[in-house]
């Protein structure tokens, strides 16, 4: 079981460089889960980058189980966001990461990022590959 966020969705459907590690780790994981906030970014980002169909295409395909946001969980994303968020600390992931980082933490899986911003959070549920940029 992996969580996902929406730079790894993105980073297939730009076919940027660490897409293709994305798709491995989806294609090999059991379980997909994604936040329904994580869903709500990835097709507001993916929109003003007319990629938008093929996000919502990706998203229906690979089977995710669309995780709601619960009032535990906004509790969790918000102290999430408070204790790590931009301007408070060096890892600095923006409100969406934090959909995912929730989810990850919440089911005590493995999360798919590409990027800088969730790596440097101290958890152990991320690990950083460099050689292909992607982490889980």
């Amino acid at each position: 079981m992996i969580a996902v966020d929406m730079s790894a969705l993105m980073a297939i459907v730009l076919g940027e460089l660490q897409g293709e590690a994305c798709m491995t780790a989806i294609e090999e994981a059991k379980q997909l889960l994604i936040s329904a906030g994580t869903v709500a970014e990835a097709l507001i980002v993916s929109g003003r980058r007319n990629v938008g169909e093929e996000v919502g295409a990706l998203i229906s395909g690979l089977g995710f189980e669309i995780v709601s946001v619960t009032a535990a969980s906004a509790r969790r994303i918000a102290d999430a966001y408070g204790r790590w968020g931009k301007g408070i600390h060096p890892a600095s992931p923006n409100y969406g990461d934090c959909f995912a980082y929730a989810i990850a933490t919440e089911h005590d899986c493995p999360l798919l990022y590409v990027g800088a911003d969730l790596c440097k959070l101290t958890s152990a549920l991320h690990y950083r590959d460099s050689s292909a940029e992607a982490a889980v």
